[in-house]
């Protein structure tokens, strides 16, 4: 299983942020392991998992980050974002101050991401329908205004998760396959023939697999 997990095209690094509380943790295992914890807890630290999906008879590795409480004590760094070619900002529908926060927590991510990162504005908790404080309306219309996509999901019922997922990184997939494009076309050199792009996590991370096995088992 370690080998074939290992078997892919493009390999994306993707970053949760938004505020505590609006779930990025149950997101993330919704979509690479298809679990929900009622109780989760915040934990300091950084958390990531992965998950591959098909795009156009590629198989593109998805290794998602969780900032994984540490929003609470602003202790983000760039170190964070660095290599990240997609990110979800997310919120909690039914509550306000979490989405009056996507202001700062996006021009965070413009102050430390490459310019090129492609974002996606998440409404969380779509199943608090009856406690909706953020119409979907102006959420939409906000993200227009700032060049987001934007999509409503629950990680409690599953809704849109897969959806909101595939959706970002079939669009890096896009932007990264039209670049290769463009450059083959601009040069005469041989290209290699394997076209994987390797994101590197920052190295001052700790335990690489390690790291991430321990959190995909949390």
């Amino acid at each position: 299983m370690g080998t074939k997990d290992d078997e892919y095209d493009y390999l994306f690094k993707v970053v949760l942020i938004g505020d505590s509380g609006v779930g990025k943790s149950n997101l993330l295992s919704r979509f690479t392991r298809n679990e929900f914890n009622l109780e989760s807890k915040s934990t300091i630290g950084v958390e990531f998992a992965t998950r591959s999906i098909q795009v156009d008879g590629k198989t593109i590795k998805a290794q998602i980050w969780d900032t994984a409480g540490q929003e609470r004590y602003r202790a983000i760094t760039s170190a964070y974002y660095r290599g990240a070619v997609g990110a979800l900002l997310v919120y909690d529908i039914a509550k306000h101050l979490t989405y009056e926060n996507v202001d700062r927590w996006l021009k965070e991510l413009r102050d430390h991401a490459d310019n090129n990162i492609v974002i996606m504005l998440v409404g969380n908790k779509s199943d608090l329908r009856h406690l909706r404080a953020v119409p979907s309306d102006e959420a939409k219309a906000f993200s227009e205004t700032h060049g987001l996509s934007f999509i409503e999901t629950s990680a409690l019922d599953s809704t849109n998760v897969e959806t909101a997922f595939h959706n970002i990184l079939t669009e890096i997939y896009r932007i990264v396959s039209q670049k290769q494009i463009r450059d083959s076309q601009n040069t005469t050199e041989d290209t290699p023939t394997n076209d994987v792009v390797d994101i590197i996590p920052p190295t001052n991370t700790e335990g690489g697999k390690e790291n991430r096995k321990s959190c995909c088992n949390n």
